[in-house]
């Protein structure tokens, strides 16, 4: 199984992802952590819903839980630096990763990126522990679009761009 897991971490590093900074605030705290698992689910539920994975590890897991609500992050190819300080790679910890931006209050009361290239603020719905991680499902309460249009892209364990075709 070891040589399984090895060869599925591979393959999955070869898939292009955009990234995101999922942030929650409210009575469980302020966290924040970078993800490359975003994505739609429906637009056929009362709000347009989303999924978000994160590492049942993570200080935010339980924030998130507790305070129902989160904000995925779309980040633009020029905030490499952002997704760094929430990844964890900048030494920065809890709250201090929250200083290496500028953020307005989403309408959950999440932290909401400026020049994002989207944010999503959402109200948790579904919260579902699978292996290591938790798959968090939210529908949108509030929704900011920047004009910005190149995202930032996680792709073979590095940063990448997106490059439109023509």
């Amino acid at each position: 199984m070891s040589a399984m897991k090895d060869d599925f971490l591979t393959a999955m590093s070869r898939a292009a992802n955009s990234v995101c900074v999922v942030t929650t605030d409210g009575i469980g705290g302020r966290a924040g952590v970078t993800v490359s698992a975003m994505t739609s689910v429906s637009v056929d539920t009362p709000a347009p819903s989303l999924l978000v994975c994160i590492h049942g590890l993570s200080p935010a897991c339980d924030a998130i839980r507790t305070n129902r609500v989160f904000c995925a992050n779309l980040l633009s190819e020029s905030q490499a630096a952002i997704s760094e300080s929430f990844a964890g790679r900048t030494g920065a910890k809890g709250v201090e990763k929250f200083a290496c931006a500028e953020w307005d209050t989403g309408a959950t009361g999440c932290p909401v990126l400026q020049g994002a290239l989207a944010a999503f603020d959402c109200r948790l719905v579904h919260d579902i522990l699978v292996g290591s991680h938790r798959i968090f499902v939210g529908e949108l309460e509030g929704l900011t679009l920047s004009e910005e249009r190149a995202p930032l892209i996680h792709h073979d364990r590095g940063y990448a761009r997106a490059v439109p075709q023509e």
